[in-house]
């Protein structure tokens, strides 16, 4: 990327200013501006060096943005940091991601069941990239072409619970009609459906199907609810129905989602019929 290039100062995420992650970032760039400094370079000098504009390099150093790998590799390069500067890739990684995403994706790492109901849109966990992509952009007010990579890096890193091991258990109910709705076209759902068949035939995934024309119904009113156990016998849950759609972690409060849970898992199609459903509705895509 030149750094006279139209997207010479695309090569990383805004901070949020109220985000604690916000000091790790300022950080970052105090210690790049040392090593420039020490190197005799200029600001502008620095981000022709390394392929950037000049308004990118002061905005890391003052901790506005958050830059990307290769940004963080071309810099400990030039600067002869070594190592020093690339060793922040993974702390970058994190801070990139909103503050809301970090803190479930820390509770997901440590599930060992994660269970969850969805009635809009289907769970983070399943979607493919083009699916993540094309919700992203149908949100109004619209999202900037950053928030929305933001968004669909977040949610991809999420995805990574699949190759823990031991892997936790994965429990998803899914209304019908996040199946058949064709977020960005045919085509992004027709690779959808195949996703969910692959993600549903995992030995630690039940993927069920909450069918519209089923009589009963004990969520009807209730909303999402996603619930996650951990090994040491703590649980959270969180609907948009109950308790103003706060995390619980009162086992008082926990009772009441994890029976209506079960319940809707009680009403919706069987994992096998589900799956069958799933070809099915695949094959009619």
């Amino acid at each position: 990327m030149s750094a006279d290039g139209e997207g010479a100062d695309e090569a990383g995420w805004d901070v949020e200013p109220e985000d604690e992650i916000a000091s790790v970032v300022e950080a970052l760039g105090h210690q790049q501006r040392r090593w420039r400094e020490a190197a005799g370079l200029s600001a502008p000098e620095f981000g022709e060096a390394i392929g950037y504009g000049e308004d990118l390099v002061r905005k890391v150093e003052r901790g506005a943005r958050i830059p990307r790998p290769e940004y963080l590799d071309a810099a400990d390069r030039v600067l002869g940091a070594g190592g020093f500067i690339s060793a922040m890739k993974e702390e970058m990684a994190k801070a990139r991601y909103p503050k809301k995403v970090r803190e479930l994706a820390k509770l997901e790492e440590r599930a060992v069941e994660v269970a969850s109901y969805g009635n809009h849109n289907l769970h983070g966990l399943l979607q493919t990239k083009e699916y993540m992509r094309a919700l992203f952009e149908s949100r109004q007010p619209a999202y900037s072409s950053d928030q929305v990579e933001r968004g669909v890096a977040a949610r991809m890193a999420r995805q990574e619970i699949f190759e823990r091991s031991p892997a936790p258990d994965l429990i998803f109910v899914q209304e019908e009609v996040t199946l058949r709705r064709p977020i960005g076209g045919r085509m992004i759902l027709r690779a959808q459906l195949e996703r969910l068949l692959e993600v549903g035939r995992l030995p630690n995934v039940t993927l069920q199907v909450m069918p519209t024309n089923c009589e009963e119904h004990a969520g009807i009113e209730g909303g999402r609810i996603q619930l996650l156990k951990f090994g040491d016998g703590a649980a959270v849950g969180r609907s948009e129905g109950e308790f103003n759609g706060r995390p619980v972690s009162d086992p008082k409060q926990l009772r009441i989602l994890e029976l209506r849970y079960g319940m809707i898992r009680a009403q919706a199609l069987t994992p096998r019929g589900s799956l069958a459903f799933i070809e099915q509705l695949w094959g009619e895509t």
